[in-house]
């Protein structure tokens, strides 16, 4: 791995971990093992690290989505397997927990590949849910792009639960709950 990967690496993690403040460009250059000349000789300056590191976020978190939603199954088991998957569910989403910064939501540009992200993973939820209602498995009077928002709304909001009560227990229940108002909706 390259200087400049270890740099958006090191500035991912620390946006994660403390927020858009709460990292400096020399706790990134510390964590990645790089020298002041080194960052800024890829990046401008922190803001366009920190772009890097929400787009290289961006690309990882939907990309995981995008495999576990393409695995064989039902339209609803598909959601499910994604909506149940392993996730360090303590830490946060790491593009969702990025809304709660101040400076990232101030900022069109370190905010507009949150925004995509997020839009572009309710897409491919109300995707994956016209299947199933193209096949006969969900009503076809099911607004499945409300139904993807509630999803990835419930999701988000199951990370601040659990953060709060520091347990999984309550991610695990909103997640159930969602899931037992999908279920709902099979035939």
């Amino acid at each position: 791995m390259g200087t400049r990967d270890q740099l958006v690496d090191s500035a991912r993690e620390l946006l994660w971990e403390r927020g858009y403040v709460g990292t400096s460009p020399k706790a990134i250059q510390q964590r990645a093992g790089a020298g002041q000349g080194s960052m800024y000789h890829h990046f401008a300056g922190k803001k366009e690290l920190a772009l890097a590191a929400v787009r290289r976020s961006a690309e990882e978190l939907l990309a995981a989505a995008d495999a576990q939603l393409r695995t064989p199954g039902t339209a609803v088991e598909r959601v499910t397997a994604y909506l149940r998957r392993e996730r360090e569910v303590l830490k946060g989403c790491p593009i969702g927990r990025l809304t709660q910064d101040p400076d990232i939501v101030a900022d069109p540009a370190l905010r507009a590949p949150v925004d995509e992200t997020l839009t572009r993973l309710r897409a491919r939820l109300a995707e994956v849910l016209d299947e199933g209602r193209a096949a006969g498995e969900l009503p076809a009077t099911l607004d499945t792009a409300a139904l993807a928002v509630t999803i990835v709304a419930v999701l988000q909001g199951g990370y601040v639960l659990a953060r709060a009560a520091n347990a999984p227990e309550p991610f695990d229940q909103a997640v159930s709950g969602v899931l037992a108002l999908l279920a709902a909706h099979v035939r």
